[in-house]
Parts: C-alpha cells; sequence; structure tokens
C-alpha cells in the first residue's frame, strides 16, 4: 500500500501556493499585494486556534459528540452561504465508509450526504451492486458545507474541516474507505494523486485500507467510466469478504 501524506496537507498547500504567488511577483518585478487583515489575522492566529481546536476534538469519543463541537460552523467563509451543513449519515460502526467532495445542491437543501442525482446512483451500486443497505454504511464528505457554484473547495476550506473527517473515521474505525473523487481523494492522499491513473489502487489512511474511484456525478456525464468503477468495487467487496455478483 502507498501512504498517505501529512494531514496537514491542506494547510501546507496554502502556504506553498502563496511562496509561488511572492515568487511570480518577484519575478515579474512586481509589488506584491498587501495581505487582508482577515488573512492577516487567520495566519498569524490560526495556529493557536488550530491548538485549541485539535485538543477539544481529541476529547471527542462519538460522531453525536463530533457533531455538537462543529456545531453551526463558521470557520470558514462556507457557512455564509449555505443552508444546512451537512455531516454525514449512516451506521457509526460502518465497515465501509464512503467519502466524497463536499455537499451539493440538494444535499444543501436536505442536510444529508449524496441525495441528489449522484447520490441517488451512488445508492444504486451500493444496494444494487454490492448487496448492501444504504444504513449499512457511513457516507460523507471532505467539506460540510456546499462551495459556491459546487466549485472545488479551497486549500483553507479542506484544512479546516479535514479534522473533522479525520475524527469521524477514527470514531467509526471501519475496515475500507472507498474515497470518491479527484478532490477527496487529493484531500486524503495528498496533492500528487491523480484520479485517472491512480484510482482502482490500495492506498492507505491513518492505517485504513483506502480504494479511490471516480465520482459518481462523473459517472452520470461519462457512463463508460462505470465498468471501472465496478471494478474498483470489487475489490472493495473482495476486501470486505462480501460476495461479488456477476453483474455490476
Amino acid at each position: 500500500m502507498e501512504s498517505v501524506n501529512s494531514p496537514r496537507e491542506g494547510l501546507r498547500q496554502i502556504f506553498e501556493w502563496m511562496k509561488g504567488q511572492l515568487g511570480l511577483y518577484q519575478e515579474l518585478g512586481l509589488e506584491p499585494p498587501r495581505l487582508s487583515t482577515e488573512t492577516i489575522q487567520y495566519l498569524t492566529e490560526g495556529r493557536d486556534q488550530g491548538a485549541m481546536e485539535a485538543g477539544a476534538i481529541n476529547e471527542v469519543s462519538g460522531l453525536a459528540e463530533l457533531r455538537s463541537l462543529i456545531g453551526e460552523c463558521k470557520r470558514c467563509p462556507l457557512h455564509k452561504g449555505r443552508k444546512n451543513l451537512v455531516f454525514g449519515e449512516g451506521n457509526s460502526r460502518a465497515r465501509l465508509v464512503f467519502v466524497g467532495e463536499a455537499p451539493g445542491r440538494e444535499e444543501d437543501i436536505m442536510g444529508r450526504p449524496f441525495v441528489g442525482e449522484a447520490g441517488r446512483l451512488l445508492t444504486r451500486i451500493i444496494e444494487n451492486g454490492m448487496g448492501l443497505k444504504r444504513e449499512d454504511v457511513y457516507i460523507c464528505n471532505v467539506i460540510k458545507c456546499r462551495p459556491p457554484q459546487n466549485r472545488d473547495p479551497e486549500p483553507r476550506e479542506v484544512a479546516t474541516c479535514l479534522p473533522f473527517l479525520k475524527k469521524q473515521l477514527e470514531i467509526i474505525a471501519p475496515e475500507v474507505i472507498c474515497i470518491l473523487g479527484r478532490v477527496a481523494a487529493q484531500a486524503l492522499l495528498g496533492k500528487d494523486f491523480k484520479i485517472t491513473q491512480d484510482r482502482g489502487k490500495w492506498f492507505e489512511f491513518e492505517g485504513i485500507p483506502v480504494m479511490p474511484t471516480f465520482h459518481p456525478a462523473y459517472l452520470l456525464r461519462n457512463p463508460k467510466a462505470k465498468r471501472p468503477v465496478w471494478e474498483d468495487v470489487k475489490q472493495v467487496m473482495d476486501k470486505l469478504g462480501l460476495e461479488v455478483k456477476t453483474n455490476g
């Protein structure tokens, strides 16, 4: 299995991006833009706030307690546009956890993960393909609030939410994690992950076997990708000791 990068990868990406931007301005002989007061506050106080948050998270022992700790989260700007925070749902002792990117429009309205068209496809994969019930597994996202226009989450947003996802996985302690899509895979496995090259390979996160595959939304746009996803799902089923059906 390939090892996961540091859990602080998202925060590291922020500083790497900033360093690159400053270098670009220097090469062009331009004066770099001034940082906003909010950004300066985030950079100077973020470390202490992060340490306090980490301590609180470490004290949590159950999903309900973790959800209570998150509260009506305003830790990043995404709270300004959300209708509902989408924590996750399913079996708190699930053998299998699906991790997606972020809530979409329907998820934001209902406050539940994967309930839109892509979610209905995921449910069919779980129930018709794997022979499980949706309530047998646990389903969540890296980001708990919907990004505007369903854009990719920004590094700061990932860095803010990732500790909560890690704690969810620690509490559930699944036998297998199935990651859905590039963004979620890069959040857990590092920015060098490439979904077209690396899906279908076993990785590891915090000692848990991880199978990355295409996001169900990608399958809706590219039906031919259903076959490789079914091959990935069969590997998950084999890892869990479940019987594989002849038709995906």
